[in-house]
């Protein structure tokens, strides 16, 4: 893909949903050139421990926690055999603390018990472990492993990619699909990062900054007075 981004002159309208994805996905290089994981770890079980705390939760928040975490359990043969109370009350500010220590902890022994503790690479084997869905998949695949496999699919990216019209699902799953077909296999991890980004600064859930958005003669849902 070039640099050259498709004049003002030409329109949403002329475009197919594809061009229109590749447009905006240039766009949004050139906007955050240098977005990347906001997450904090070392390992690649620290990345899925991280990742499952950020669940409704945000990631400055999980970076405060995990510190003194990771000290204490530094990786996954630590963290299977950890007193639950005492995970409980190291992650309990990133909310709903009960269930995602007991999912870290259950993932834990899993990896350490049937993946030689290690991290599994692939997708299907990630699935199997307690806690971890497709979101969380993406992230440890590509973050840990440089393995493109899915689009991250976030509150971020679910409500952009709507308001942008390349979706018309609200599953998570199924705009994930619609993306895939979209986008360049190696751009699908940027993609959902740089989305995400945008989704902070300018499109906010409820006060879309349209009138400052780079991104508005492409999208159908753009406000002028926004």
């Amino acid at each position: 893909m070039g640099t050259k981004i498709i004049p003002v002159s030409t329109t949403r309208k002329r475009l197919s949903k594809k061009q229109r994805a590749r447009e905006i996905l240039l766009r949004l290089k050139l906007l955050y050139p240098d977005a990347t994981c906001s997450l904090n770890y070392s390992t690649p079980v620290q990345l899925l421990v991280a990742t499952i705390l950020s669940a409704q939760c945000t990631d400055e928040r999980v970076n405060k926690v995990t510190p003194a975490l990771f000290e204490r359990f530094p990786d996954a043969a630590s963290l299977a055999i950890a007193d639950l109370t005492e995970l409980e009350n190291l992650v309990r500010s990133t909310g709903f603390y009960r269930n995602k220590a007991k999912n870290i902890q259950a993932a834990c022994r899993m990896i350490v018990t049937q993946f030689n503790s290690q991290v599994p690479n692939q997708m299907e084997q990630l699935l199997q472990l307690p806690g971890v869905a497709r979101k969380t998949a993406n992230v440890v695949l590509a973050h840990a492993y440089g393995i493109n496999a899915g689009v991250t699919v976030d509150t971020h990216v679910k409500r952009l990619s709507e308001r942008l019209g390349l979706t018309k699902h609200t599953d998570p799953i199924r705009i994930e699909l619609d993306l895939i077909e979209l986008l360049p296999q190696p751009d699908w991890e940027n993609w959902s990062i740089r989305l995400i980004y945008h989704g902070r600064a300018i499109c906010k859930a409820r006060s879309p900054a349209c009138v400052a958005c780079q991104l508005a003669e492409l999208c159908p849902s753009a406000s002028k007075e926004g």
